[in-house]
């Protein structure tokens, strides 16, 4: 029997093994639901985290609230969270009608409006993590070349607070990465020797 779960009857006629399909099929769905709902979850987390931060500090008499829309790369974050849970809540969704229907099949086009959808939320949230990790690591320890200063040491219940924010998306985009690959997974596997053979479907 190959790997593929074919095997080769005394005749020579393939003969196709479909439980072992249906059972890597059945864990791979829920792994992908328990992903997507991960995701969603710290994408949500992530945003609430950063939008309600907010410190005041009086310097010289002067009042000045540092706040999120302050930096424009946890501007960016905050909307690819929301990007992103938004986009997870609506594939959780289809996760949990497929998996009540008991056939979770699609076809090809939707396999890769899938997979397309995955790549491009996991590219968005890792630049969007990737700006906001260049951002904070200014913020901590200034750029002594351009004279800017350590803005954390003043703002340090905000910075914080913001890091707890991008730690979040960081577990979300790592997630994201994950989920790719499984969703790579399930549309490469259309294309394979067994398509339309094996427990019907994905």
């Amino acid at each position: 029997m190959s790997s593929l779960g074919v095997g080769v009857s005394p005749g020579n006629v393939p003969v196709y093994h479909g439980s072992k399909l249906k059972v890597i099929d059945r864990r791979v769905r829920v792994a992908e639901l328990v992903l997507r709902c991960l995701i969603c979850g710290l994408a949500i987390v992530s945003a609430v985290l950063i939008v309600t931060d907010t410190q005041v500090r009086e310097i010289f008499t002067i009042r000045k609230r540092a706040k999120f829309t302050d930096m424009k790369a946890l501007v960016f974050l905050v909307i690819a969270n929301g990007i992103a849970a938004a986009y997870s809540l609506v594939q959780v969704l289809r996760c949990v009608v497929s998996m009540i229907k008991g056939t979770v099949l699609f076809n090809k086009p939707l396999a890769w409006a899938i997979f397309s959808g995955d790549q491009v939320m996991a590219y968005l949230t890792l630049s969007a993590v990737a700006a906001a990790v260049q951002s904070g690591i200014i913020a901590q320890f200034g750029q002594t070349e351009l004279q800017w200063m350590k803005t954390c040491k003043l703002y340090a219940k905000f910075c914080n607070q913001v890091g707890e924010g991008v730690a979040s998306s960081l577990l979300a985009c790592l997630s994201m990465v994950l989920l790719s690959a499984i969703s790579a997974y399930g549309l490469f596997r259309l294309y394979g020797d067994n398509k339309g053979k094996s427990s019907g479907g994905w």
